[in-house]
């Protein structure tokens, strides 16, 4: 990280600073479901604010194809509000449009917070113009939303072009976590693997196979890799076409000395019947959900002598509270070692674990799943590269 200014060790005053946050919070209808996304974001916001800056902060919200109300930012202007009080947070409908007093007038106590940036085109395609009309709103750049420095976007890759850049306190925290996993890690170390889909993640799985000493694996994933190993695994989710792929893994861990924990037992329905089955008893019309108790117990006495642990992922269908279990045992397996440094991330995985008790027991939660997996397997990000080399 030397080769990054980071706002953490520059006091930048009396500045125009535009804030590439992260307000991509999960909505219930027109209501946020969770915030923990906006509370991440303050502590760049309240420091820059603390030296007299005026900013200009840039989000998104969801995948909009097109402009519309549901995804509109003053959904997330009504909340932040509350954690800012005495500051006025203005949603600014089109920046391109908007009469440039708004920006030059701007005072200390207003917030300029610009409408969904997705709902422009130019974002995603990282056009370099639209960069350059975004960086004009502003004399320095802060980058603080790490679950975006993955994507190669205006607001994140291309704004770094034209103005000062640096990591927010955000970015910088969940480099520093990445970074002791990849370079600091103490042994044993155990990756956990839950979720659904394998094509997405083989170069992750492969880089943990690498870093880890076990590869503990449930959900939709650990299927396909009972599946690949042989085992009748009923109606449950899995991807058979992607048996191959899995076999590689098996060969890679054995290089590694990884050793790879696949579930002894699931949780599952038969006939709508819920029941909990052996692996190798399983039924051609048995759905899996979940992990059952006996591996549980398996994967619980692992963690438990963990030094290093890295989650990604969910073990069962969450949205059930019947098949809640298993991810919420893993919580708390992880939650109970203390002396372990934990890593956990993915936004399904957050969702499961954000109302729950103990979060101060893991060592990093990371806002960003799909930049977390990438980080890990990469070593750096697009968003990071950009910083580095402007």
């Amino acid at each position: 990280m030397s080769s990054i200014a980071l706002l953490s060790k520059t006091q930048i005053a009396n500045k125009r600073v535009i804030v590439r946050s992260d307000f991509d919070v999960s909505l219930r209808g027109r209501k946020i479901a969770d915030e923990t996304r906006i509370q991440h974001a303050l502590p760049t916001i309240e420091l820059l604010l603390k030296h007299h800056n005026r900013l200009v902060i840039i989000s998104k919200l969801n995948r909009p194809k097109e402009r519309d109300e549901d995804h509109s930012m003053k959904i997330v202007a009504h909340d932040l509000k509350k954690y800012l009080p005495g500051y006025e947070i203005k949603v600014i409908d089109d920046f391109l449009t908007e009469d440039k007093k708004t920006f030059t007038d701007q005072t200390e106590k207003e917030i300029l917070l610009l409408e969904n940036i997705r709902f422009y085109p130019e974002e995603k395609t990282n056009d370099l113009n639209f960069a350059k009309k975004l960086s004009e709103l502003g004399e320095v750049f802060v980058l603080d939303a790490f679950a975006m420095a993955h994507r190669k976007e205006s607001s994140v890759t291309g704004i770094p072009h034209f103005l000062p850049s640096f990591a927010g306190l955000q970015l910088e925290e969940e480099m520093e976590a990445i970074t002791h996993v990849l370079d600091h890690a103490h042994k044993p170390f155990v990756a956990i693997m839950g979720g659904a889909k394998i094509p997405d993640k083989l170069a992750f799985l492969a880089k943990l196979i690498e870093l880890s000493d076990y590869l503990l694996v449930g959900g939709g994933i650990g299927n396909t890799m009972l599946l690949a190993q042989g085992y009748e695994i009923g109606k449950s989710l899995c991807e058979p076409s992607e048996k191959e792929h899995v076999k590689h893994l098996f060969a890679l861990a054995k290089k590694h000395h990884t050793q790879i924990v696949l579930p002894t037992d699931l949780v599952g329905t038969e006939r709508g019947a819920e029941r909990i089955i052996p692996i190798n008893q399983i039924p051609k019309d048995f759905s899996a959900f979940d992990i059952g108790p006996e591996t549980q117990a398996q994967f619980g006495n692992i963690i438990s002598q963990a030094a290093t642990i890295v989650w990604n992922g969910p073990f069962g269908y969450i949205e059930d509270p019947r098949f809640t279990r298993g991810t919420d045992f893993l919580y708390y397996a992880i939650t109970d070692n203390e002396k372990a440094f934990s890593l956990v991330g993915g936004g399904d995985t957050l969702a499961a674990i954000s109302k729950k008790e103990y979060l101060n027991k893991i060592s990093h939660i990371s806002t960003g799943g799909g930049a977390m997996l990438e980080y890990i397997e990469n070593g750096t990000l697009p968003g990071i590269e950009a910083l580095k080399s402007h």
